[in-house]
């Protein structure tokens, strides 16, 4: 039988995970010595695998905020039904192979369709592609409200990257320095700026003009609302709410 259920941390946990020592299991926290299951890289089918198999056991966990939204599902046959079955389900595809197999002729000849000699219409031509440019963006996040550098304890680690590039630039903490190096296209109109610190993440686009450019330097101020952040991330003891027919039945 098939069983559902949601995801909820309660008492959302202050702990940096990025602090915590991986072992096998997870990441093991000092503070409650616990090891912490990052869920936040884990499939549905295997989140619902761990909370099938730790059933009645607490867990501590890491996931995505995003995570405490969805419906989670795993079936609650025994792992010796599903054996059986299994066995049954290989049987049967062995013996239909087998059979088919038998009854199937074997083909001597294969028909090859002939292909058109001639295409007939307009002639195509590709337009050269537009010109690229490597540029430095450099500035200094600063908080919009006091206009310095945000606060390196309230976000911590903080680093940056632009027009969704994987790799991520550190930001000065004390005065908000940042430095990037991209390509853009001159065509370039605008730039999307995306800011990382541990559990929380913002993104803002700013406007870019390639008449701006200096010695392939663009500089630009950013000024972020801290309000509008995102918190990504969620770290603190799991708890399961089961849904049936009747409704909602937390344990």
């Amino acid at each position: 039988m098939k069983k559902k259920f949601t995801l909820e941390i309660a008492n959302p946990c202050t702990e940096n995970f990025d602090e915590m020592i991986p072992n096998a299991k997870g990441s093991f926290c000092d503070s409650c010595a616990k090891n912490v299951i990052d869920f936040s890289n884990k499939t549905n089918s295997e989140i619902a695998r761990i909370i099938l198999e730790s059933k009645g056991k607490n867990i501590c966990a890491r996931l995505k905020t995003t995570q405490l939204e969805e419906e989670f599902e795993y079936n609650e046959s025994s792992k010796i039904n599903n054996f059986k079955y299994a066995a049954i389900a290989a049987s049967v595809l062995l013996t239909s192979t087998v059979i088919g197999q038998e009854k199937t002729p074997v083909e001597t000849e294969i028909s090859v369709p002939k292909l058109a000699n001639h295409i007939v219409g307009k002639i195509a031509f590709n337009a050269e592609p537009e010109e690229k440019i490597s540029i430095t963006v450099k500035g200094k996040i600063l908080d919009s409200k006091t206009n310095r550098p945000l606060n390196n304890k309230t976000y911590p680690n903080l680093m940056l990257t632009i027009n969704d590039s994987a790799t991520l630039f550190k930001v000065n903490a004390k005065t908000g320095k940042f430095s990037v190096p991209i390509f853009v296209l001159k065509s370039t109109k605008s730039l999307i700026i995306a800011i990382k610190s541990n559990d929380y993440y913002l993104s803002k686009t700013i406007p870019f003009d390639v008449k701006l450019v200096r010695e392939n330097v663009f500089l630009q101020d950013i000024s972020v609302d801290t309000e509008q952040g995102t918190k990504v991330y969620m770290l603190g003891g799991l708890g399961i709410n089961y849904i049936d027919r009747k409704g909602i039945k937390e344990i």
